[in-house]
């Protein structure tokens, strides 16, 4: 249960016209007015691009800013984002056709993901992108593809690390895994690599995601490299490109605060430092998604009825899990917490109400009794956070109920 004492940062930081919360510079009202249909999503672009600068800022000058496009693929936020990064990593033959539409140059894109089916592969290998290999038997199946279609595929080997990226919120490393080949095998995949007819680029090293630690994150860093480092001098292939992954994370629950940014930034520059000592200019690439776009999303749904139960009051809208799992706390959660939501309509008088949507399940819960401004019928509610793994991570098919709509603003 969230109460006024514990609520969240970007509750705080909201900004408001008449009473009306605003997003990208507009009245919540003014955009459902608009659109004419609830529930959507709403896409700050101004938020995205801000988030790039401050990394930009933080980090060396020489780190390449990829986009991981499973965030969110919806094309316009993918086309907006192209512009602001180097490059953009995909885990589909969907997202790669998105991708290369966006203006990005294919070889600043890269492919990673386990089970790649054939046409996925030969659609790769003809864009010319780097596909990230997830085992020794995918890299045999690359080769093949490349003579049938008389081109050289472009590769690098995705590493299972001996270490996790501690504290994060989706653990990557340092176990069994469908991800990535075990840190102990790559030296013996690097000869096998080296006797066919592809192109090695370099090591993709992802430990984890969504860290709000940054002792955390540099410790993971720190043993990345080394690693890479030490991967490197088991072979004569020359290694142009080592893939940092990413891991930093924003907070979604009260009592998160924000990453430190500027100690994840100092981090960084000693290990592009380490990597050009130890390998020379190689491209040095962090992958981001979450970071880079949840927060310039909301998700935005409307109260259908109110009514009480047993002395709780529930607002029933027209969103719900369908849209948003995340927010249900049925994409990964272990223990359900209410991300931020709000009324976006501020009114005199406060209600503790759980936010619930039209599904037969009691699992479709987005606020469970949290403190806001009063909610009556037709009342729109606002949840924040909601720029990452949002629409397209939810079972929009479920109960047959309509897709939800989504804008850039």
């Amino acid at each position: 249960m969230s109460t006024a004492a514990d609520s969240h940062s970007a509750l705080k930081n909201l900004k408001y016209r008449d009473g009306v919360m605003l997003w990208g510079g507009r009245k919540v009202t003014e955009i459902a007015a608009e659109l004419g249909t609830t529930p959507f999503y709403a896409y700050d672009c101004a938020r995205m691009a801000a988030r790039v600068a401050e990394l930009r800022k933080a980090m060396p000058a020489a780190l390449h800013l990829h986009y991981a496009m499973k965030a969110n693929p919806m094309p316009e936020v993918v086309n907006h984002m192209a512009r602001l990064v180097d490059g953009l990593d995909v885990a589909s033959a969907g997202e790669l056709r998105v991708a290369l539409t966006s203006g990005i140059n294919p070889m600043d894109i890269s492919f990673a993901g386990p089970g790649k089916r054939e046409p996925e592969l030969r659609a790769a290998v003809e864009a010319g992108i780097t596909i990230n290999m997830e085992s020794e038997t995918e890299m045999h199946r690359i080769s093949r593809v490349g003579t049938s279609i008389g081109k050289r595929p472009s590769v690098a080997i995705r590493v299972n690390p001996p270490f996790e990226l501690k504290t994060s919120g989706m653990k990557m490393g340092g176990r069994p895994s469908q991800f990535g080949v075990d840190a102990e095998r790559v030296p013996a995949m690097l000869a096998e690599l080296a006797a066919l007819d592809l192109q090695f680029r370099g090591f993709h090293v992802f430990s984890g995601a969504q860290n709000l630690r940054a002792e955390a994150i540099e410790e993971s860093m720190t043993k990345t490299v080394v690693l890479v480092t030490d991967l490197a001098a088991s072979t004569d292939l020359e290694v142009s490109f080592v893939n940092l992954g990413g891991g930093l994370g924003i907070p979604y629950f009260p009592k998160e605060h924000p990453l430190a940014l500027a100690e994840v930034g100092e981090t960084a520059h000693r290990a592009v430092e380490a990597l050009h000592k130890g390998l020379g200019k190689v491209e040095v690439i962090m992958e981001l998604g979450r970071y880079l776009v949840g927060d310039a999303g909301i998700y935005v749904t409307r109260v259908i009825d109110v009514k009480e139960s047993r002395g709780m009051r529930f607002a029933v809208c027209d969103g719900g899990l369908h849209h948003h799992l995340a927010a249900s706390g049925n994409f990964g959660q272990v223990v359900r917490k209410n991300y931020p939501v709000t009324a976006v309509t501020l009114m005199d008088e406060q209600e503790t109400v759980s936010v619930v949507g039209p599904l037969c399940t009691p699992l479709d819960l987005l606020a469970d009794r949290m403190r806001m401004s009063k909610l009556v019928e037709g009342s729109l509610v606002a949840i924040l956070q909601s720029g990452a793994y949002g629409r397209s991570a939810s079972p929009q098919d479920f109960l047959s109920h309509p897709h939800c709509t989504e804008l850039l603003v």
